[in-house]
């Protein structure tokens, strides 16, 4: 009866505590509302915006052609500043009669100030979330040397070139292996690099994207190959597919790092003391591919040797 009482007696601590700690986070949340609200100089800063049909009376070439048909043209819905969302209040530079000095051009910003005022809206989505963690943040690599609001070549991204032409600007060694007998068809048009690859920065190895699950994103296009199995073949989910081939392109077969399937085999199954297993019978060319007795070799459900 003294248990219970105690038990009783702790959850019911533990419960004020809770309604304790909700009612200092709502009044914290309030009070910050409060801080919130627009001031008189917050007031005076929304009368320095002139709206965006004040920008078109004279840059109605850029705003019909290069504005209005993309995808920043809702920054111009619900009460949104159009223009002037990216190029900054424009009364100064319309009082200047055009100086460009008292705008914001993007021409005059610095790599990483440009940057900075792309993820200002971009930067809290799900896709750029991690651009400041990328390897083309750490290249010095910014949104504009991919994008361009008004000047694209590609409508969905804005972006100066479409995919891979884009990519193989930098990432020559990519362009070599996608020419090679066997690839991964993206030259042929029917996969893009950002199937792939979270150009944006991820917090995996060569920014390459992940299933929810966790899973590689190889599994996305070869889903029979994922599991789970009752017997896995543990490099599959340690060291990933690329342990075996190159995701890109090879002069092997199915991608393969090496050319014989036992060579590929044999540089983990080698060391039968030592395991894993290695081989039981003579290495002569008939048997040279392991594959034809262990044919499950992504994992089996049956077989703890992979045979079926």
């Amino acid at each position: 009866m003294e248990k219970l009482t105690g038990r009783a007696r702790l959850i019911f601590i533990l419960n004020i505590t809770a309604v304790s700690l909700w009612l200092l986070g709502l009044a914290m949340a309030t009070d910050t509302a409060s801080q919130s609200k627009p001031s008189g100089a917050q007031a005076k800063d929304s009368s320095q915006y002139v709206g965006s049909d004040t920008c078109r009376t004279c840059h109605e070439d850029v705003y019909k052609k290069q504005f209005e048909s993309t995808t920043h043209f809702k920054t111009t819905l619900k009460d949104g500043h159009g223009c002037e969302s990216c190029h900054g209040p424009g009364a100064a530079h319309v009082e200047g009669g055009g100086d460009v000095s008292k705008i914001i051009s993007f021409k005059r910003l610095s790599r990483q100030d440009a940057t900075e005022r792309c993820l200002s809206c971009h930067g809290e989505a799900h896709e750029q979330r991690r651009f400041a963690q990328s390897s083309h943040d750490s290249n010095d690599v910014g949104c504009l040397d991919c994008h361009s609001p008004h000047h694209a070549r590609e409508s969905q991204h804005l972006l100066v070139q479409k995919q891979p032409q884009l990519c193989y600007g930098c990432h020559t060694s990519a362009q070599a292996d996608f020419g090679k007998p066997y690839h991964h068809r993206v030259e042929e048009g029917l996969i893009r690099c950002s199937d792939c690859h979270n150009v944006h920065g991820t917090a995996t190895l060569r920014q390459v994207r992940a299933l929810p699950s966790g899973d590689f994103v190889c599994y996305k296009c070869h889903a029979d190959k994922q599991g789970p199995f009752v017997y896995e073949h543990v490099p599959v989910k340690t060291e990933g597919c690329s342990s075996c081939h190159i995701p890109h392109g090879s002069t092997n077969p199915r991608l393969l790092r090496v050319s014989q399937i036992n060579l590929l085999c044999l540089q983990c199954h080698t060391f039968p003391t030592q395991g894993p297993v290695g081989p039981m019978h003579n290495q002569s060319q008939k048997y040279q591919a392991c594959t034809m007795c262990h044919v499950a070799i992504h994992g089996s459900n049956f077989s703890s040797v992979f045979f079926k």
